[in-house]
């Protein structure tokens, strides 16, 4: 019998660009100065994740959608994915720039790597003074001008750059060229995928003198060269309501800021329901089931909870993630 809400234990990845953050801010259990990412729900190969709470406390995601199947995911998403989890969830720490890159559509990445393309938002967490984004073209390019600002290394020339500061929200379409600046740390919300293509790393080397492989071929026949006039996505928020911020095929997103005790309704929901605490500290129950979420942490609510409380004794704030 499936009774109990799920928390895993994080997948900790140190990076080239990676910082310090994710223990200060979001209380990762690491020493490291360049951790770069938490994956904090996966199911790409090689880094499943593993129940850390509760007394299925060490199964594995793919064990659990296998035993509990419609119950845990929904039966839609259920008949769509099988056992295969659709959605990866990390928090980034960039203490210096990513790549600049950018993701294959889910034809191409089928075709080229037997995978899930890789449609992606950010929500941004914390950000240093004059910490940027790149995201998408400042106007419409095409292969020529591309190819030659990549080959005199003036790619930002053409580029769209934005500042941001805690609470922007990012959409990441396949296609779109983008890169995490320095000084960012965000929650990554993306299909279950680990195809990048890196067109430009800022000449870089790694601890032993190598630069990291480049997919200049691979990239241009996925980059998508149109441009749009506001990248940032515009939301409002409400108290102890769920307000969407972004939907698509792959996932739909609401932040959920919350002071005092809220009941949740998930009738109208056949997926599983993905909390992400963004700050403060919420209570989750489920008829005799509790548990406590803290900034930095995530907690799975299977789809057959319809109906469950959020408690918080301060003003907190969530992301709610689910397939529609």
């Amino acid at each position: 019998m499936l009774n109990q809400f799920f928390k895993f234990t994080p997948i900790l990845k140190e990076k080239i660009w990676g910082g310090n953050k994710l223990g200060k801010y979001l209380n990762k259990e690491s020493e490291s100065e360049s951790l770069g990412e938490s994956w904090e729900i996966s199911d790409v190969k090689g880094d499943t994740s593993v129940v850390a709470n509760g007394n299925l406390k060490g199964t594995d995601l793919k064990k659990l959608i296998k035993t509990y199947q419609g119950d845990l995911v929904g039966d839609k998403v259920f008949k769509q994915f099988g056992e295969k989890f659709p959605l990866l969830i990390k928090f980034i720490d960039a203490k210096t720039p990513l790549s600049i890159q950018l993701h294959p559509n889910d034809k191409l990445a089928k075709e080229r790597h037997n995978s899930f393309g890789k449609t992606e938002m950010w929500y941004v967490m914390q950000a240093d003074e004059k910490a940027n984004l790149i995201v998408g073209f400042q106007k419409d390019s095409n292969k020529e001008e591309y190819l030659k600002h990549l080959d005199d290394k003036s790619l930002l020339d053409i580029l769209n750059v934005d500042e941001v500061k805690k609470g922007d929200v990012y959409f990441i379409p396949t296609g779109r060229i983008h890169a995490i600046g320095a000084g960012v740390l965000l929650a990554e919300i993306q299909q279950t995928s680990d195809i990048t293509y890196r067109i430009y790393d800022w000449d870089r080397q790694d601890s032993e003198g190598n630069y990291r492989e480049l997919h200049t071929e691979l990239a241009l026949d996925a980059i998508d060269f149109k441009a749009i006039p506001d990248y940032k996505t515009s939301y409002k928020e409400e108290l102890n309501a769920s307000s969407e911020i972004v939907s698509c095929p792959y996932f739909t997103t609401s932040v959920l800021p919350i002071e005092g005790e809220q009941s949740i309704n998930h009738q109208d929901k056949d997926s599983f329901v993905i909390y992400i605490c963004i700050s403060g500290k919420v209570s989750f129950k489920y008829e005799d089931q509790e548990e406590v979420l803290i900034a930095g942490e995530t907690l799975l609510v299977p789809a057959k909870f319809k109906e469950f409380s959020l408690k918080s004794v301060e003003k907190s704030e969530l992301l709610e993630v689910y397939i529609k």
